[in-house]
């Protein structure tokens, strides 16, 4: 009789433990789906704000070059036209960003970090653990006395 209880009890405990680790999967699953929209969601900001910010420094570069080419031509000083140039690096920039392949150059260099050049990403004095956490409480809590 206790056999045949225990060995329900069994079967119980295994579809409970089957239904945990499902639950947990779907649960990780939706974390990471959750996550990677959120990531996407913040860099459409990024390149929004981006093409954004590109519309009001093109009108205002637009407007120093034409104003900084009539000040060149006629106070006949070919200098006023060098602010010019890092106006033009910082529109050209923008403009990769915003509209250019610029992300896909970063995407792609990201990854090749990553499989080549591992040994950069890592933290200094390894990993956080534990034990490092809780030394560093230990040394902050007023409370905490050691015996």
């Amino acid at each position: 009789m206790g056999f045949i209880f225990s060995k329900s009890m069994n079967e119980n405990m295994k579809k409970q433990q089957e239904f945990m680790l499902m639950n947990s999967r779907l649960q990780l699953e939706r974390q990471i789906l959750m996550q990677n929209q959120m990531r996407e969601r913040e860099m459409a900001m990024r390149i929004a704000w981006t093409r954004e910010f590109l519309k009001y420094f093109g009108t205002f570069s637009g407007l120093a070059a034409v104003g900084l080419t009539v000040g060149a031509i006629k106070k006949k000083k070919p200098g006023f036209i060098v602010p010019l140039v890092p106006l033009g690096f910082i529109l050209a920039y923008h403009y990769d960003m915003g509209y250019g392949s610029l992300l896909q150059r970063m995407k792609g260099e990201a990854e090749n970090i990553l499989d080549t050049e591992h040994s950069m990403l890592e933290v200094p004095k390894g990993p956080l653990t534990f034990d490092d956490l809780e030394k560093a409480r230990r040394a902050q809590s007023k409370f905490f006395t050691e015996k």
